[in-house]
């Protein structure tokens, strides 16, 4: 038992830790600045109409800034997603399908999402 101690203890895990609580805190802190940005420009600046709402997503830099907080939120979801199926879900194969189900559903959603974006 003393071996475990100290210098010598063993470690085990996915060592997920600080690198998950560090990307959720990012990608939060993302989609937080640009949900304030979007929504101070909208209530102060922004005409009403859908005219003005679409005409807001068609220069390149707000497409961009658009598709940025689209993957930050399919990672932040990914992130939170995964542990929660890695703390509640045990049997192996039930957790690898509900793994592959998310990708493919959050996959779905980000080119879905990107193709609306690319109409406007």
């Amino acid at each position: 038992m003393a071996a475990n101690i100290g210098t010598r203890r063993l470690v085990v895990g996915a060592h997920y830790g600080l690198r998950d609580w560090l990307a959720q805190r990012v990608t939060a802190l993302v989609m937080a600045v640009y949900a304030i940005a979007l929504g101070i420009y909208a209530i102060f600046v922004l005409p009403p109409g859908y005219e003005a709402w679409a005409g807001l997503f068609v220069p390149l830099w707000m497409k961009v800034a658009t598709v940025v907080v689209i993957v930050a939120l399919i990672y932040h979801v990914w992130v939170g997603m995964r542990e929660i199926f890695m703390d509640y879900v045990k049997p192996a194969w039930v957790r690898l399908l509900a793994y592959v189900l998310t990708i493919l559903w959050l996959l779905a959603c980000a080119v879905w999402s990107v193709q609306i974006l690319w109409r406007v």
